[in-house]
């Protein structure tokens, strides 16, 4: 579950009778006010999954400390052991300066969880930044590196509070921009920290669990969407 494995997108023909037939009506349709004809449109996502296909491309695997799976339209993580970081990608690919977001369910309300998301994953030693919050209302924008302490690029190398982050909430949608250098958290469409980082500036992405000082916990993820900040 700690590879990063082959993503594939196939395109079937209805889609392209679908988008054709979609711009012939666009072509036809009247003008809106205020919108220009030759606005440009947002460009397509790099990536985006609904975890309902289980051949998407994530990670999975179970065994003595974690699982990752898919199950009932959702990417599934389970920790079985206490401070546990266990996580899992779609592809293996490099991107740089792209904005993720991503649907987190608390499936357990009464533990303490971190959960969010990695990028400029390095293929050699899994070196990584990721953006943790936490159900407790705390986060952190942090560097991970081979046989290194992770640190914590926000609030002096600490964990910090946001009234953005619900405490024990059901659900929560995460956002990071990862830029060149820049990285931005988001939550529920709310900027909560910014920092400055040079050391990666390109690489994989993910999600992860963190599993904190009880020894289990489940949360899932749902509707991952990467577009490109270009």
């Amino acid at each position: 579950m700690h590879s990063r494995n082959q993503f594939r997108v196939l395109w079937p023909v209805a889609m392209l009778v679908a988008a054709s037939l979609a711009c012939s009506a666009l072509a036809n349709a009247p003008s809106i006010p205020g919108i220009s004809a030759d606005a440009p449109l947002a460009p397509p996502p790099l990536l985006e999954d609904d975890f309902a296909d289980s051949d998407s491309g994530w990670g999975t695997g179970t065994d003595s400390d974690s699982a990752v799976e898919y199950e009932d339209g959702v990417l599934r993580m389970t920790a079985f052991r206490d401070y546990y970081f266990t996580w899992s990608t779609p592809d293996d690919v490099d991107y740089e300066d792209v904005h993720i977001e991503v649907t987190v369910n608390n499936e357990s309300p009464d533990t303490r969880l971190g959960f969010g998301v990695i990028c400029h994953q390095q293929v050699v030693d899994s070196s990584f930044h990721y953006f943790v919050a936490t159900t407790e209302g705390d986060y952190a924008i942090a560097r991970a590196e081979i046989a290194q302490d992770d640190v914590f690029l926000t609030n002096d190398d600490d964990w910090a509070d946001s009234d953005a982050i619900p405490v024990g909430a059901s659900s929560y949608r995460i956002g990071a921009d990862c830029r060149q250098g820049e990285l931005t958290m988001y939550v529920n469409g709310q900027e909560v920290d910014s920092v400055s980082d040079p050391t990666f500036t390109e690489g994989g992405v993910g999600l992860f669990l963190w599993s904190g000082e009880l020894p289990s916990g489940v949360i899932s993820y749902d509707d991952f969407v990467m577009t490109s900040l270009e």
